[in-house]
């Protein structure tokens, strides 16, 4: 972009803001041009803190002072070492994940990626050298019925400020129900052989980071990553913007 058009496109953002100042998309109050979410409405946004799951991020309202890893996660093997988040599904968080997947509020990924990015500093993902990001795929039938694909959108968000390649080394094969209703050993039996290994795609010996937008009980993320396992990578970890 040349200095006239950069010129001319703060110039226009200017003048949109005079007649449309911004908002906080939560309560409507006034905000700085680019911000979506007030300093009031973010306080409100809560943060996961330790204590916290090691494997999985579900916090914990004890006196464990140091890493441990929960009573769920301790029953269960995972394909994938960790599933990193830094916010609660709740309140605000909860609100913009839906009216981005569901409303086609698509402006609502700016703050959604500053929810995600933040996850990126914890130890669990600076520990080791990441190779690709990999998006969870949408079935082509919801794809087109949603118009986008929020894991994507997201990672793509995340691969640009971190400067971390997206691979869209997945695909989803069959056409699946809704999990939201559905207990964890049946979001597990909807999710069996759902995904599939793209052609060619190069995640043998690598170190991948799986991004989607809500871990829950895991049985999405862990599927892809038993697909990708079994491919050769090396390593499997995820990212997600909260935790359900």
């Amino acid at each position: 972009m040349n200095f006239c058009q950069r010129a001319w496109r703060q110039s226009a953002q200017a003048a949109l803001s005079l007649f449309y100042p911004p908002h906080c998309a939560a309560c409507s109050a006034d905000t700085a041009a680019g911000c979506h979410l007030c300093v009031q409405c973010a306080d409100g946004v809560r943060e996961i803190r330790a204590p916290f799951c090691q494997r999985c991020s579900e916090s914990f309202d004890g006196a464990i002072t140091g890493a441990f890893t929960c009573a769920n996660c301790a029953h269960r093997e995972f394909t994938f070492e960790s599933a990193v988040a830094r916010f609660r599904s709740e309140g605000v968080v909860r609100e913009f994940i839906h009216r981005f997947k569901y409303e086609r509020q698509f402006y609502l990924r700016h703050q959604l990626g500053d929810w995600l990015a933040a996850a990126w500093h914890d130890e669990r993902i600076q520990n080791r050298a990441v190779d690709y990001l990999i998006p969870v795929p949408l079935h082509s039938a919801r794809r087109r019925e949603r118009e986008f694909n929020q894991a994507e959108v997201l990672a793509r968000i995340l691969g640009k400020r971190t400067g971390t390649p997206v691979l869209e080394a997945l695909r989803r094969n069959r056409y699946t129900s809704t999990q939201t209703r559905l207990n964890r050993r049946e979001r597990m039996e909807n999710l069996h052989g759902a995904f599939e290994l793209r052609h060619n795609s190069p995640v043998q010996s690598r170190h991948l980071i799986i991004v989607d937008d809500v871990f829950t009980t895991g049985s999405t993320v862990e599927e892809c990553a038993r697909v990708l396992s079994q491919a050769g990578a090396e390593s499997i970890r995820v990212v997600t913007v909260a935790r359900g």
